[in-house]
């Protein structure tokens, strides 16, 4: 599978900040066995991030994307309106699974407000923004994704388990 990765970030876009999270993101996914075929840092501007994601999924580059930033109470953090704006699907089991998993860490995964969707054939996923919570949710969640997206692409027939 083809795996796309998304950093929102205002002080990441302008030079100020390194992004340690996108890094992190693609270690582990390329350790799962995904290609990692496209990244890019984006400032936490909806209409930017919710256009980037759309071209990915419309234009066939990935079955994933994952974004990294973007999910907190900041009033620049927009990235799940901006996932959710290019969804036609939503996937709410996977933020909820991310969160339910991170309260047995820290309290302060309530405050997460990823969200996840379909567009076309392709799956969106926000993760947080700190390289920690980023490594304990993709780890947590990436065996779940591999059979979601062997049904989203047509490589498996259904969920059933023997």
């Amino acid at each position: 599978m083809r795996a796309a990765i998304i950093t929102a970030s205002d002080s990441g876009y302008e030079g100020k900040r390194e992004d340690l999270s996108g890094p992190v993101i693609r270690e582990i996914l390329e350790a799962g066995g995904y290609e990692v075929v496209h990244t890019r840092l984006l400032p936490d501007e909806r209409k930017m991030l919710a256009e980037e994601m759309a071209r990915i999924a419309d234009e066939g580059i990935a079955e994933l994307v994952v974004t990294t930033g973007g999910t907190g109470f900041s009033p620049r953090d927009c990235t799940p309106e901006a996932t959710m704006d290019v969804c036609e699907r939503a996937v709410p089991g996977i933020p909820e699974a991310m969160r339910a998993y991170s309260m047995t860490i820290t309290p302060r995964a309530m405050l997460s407000r990823a969200a996840a969707g379909i567009r076309k054939s392709t799956l969106i996923v926000n993760l947080p923004g700190s390289p920690k919570a980023v490594r304990e949710s993709l780890e947590y969640i990436l065996p779940a994704l591999d059979h979601g997206l062997e049904i989203l692409t047509g490589k498996a027939a259904n969920c059933a388990r023997k």
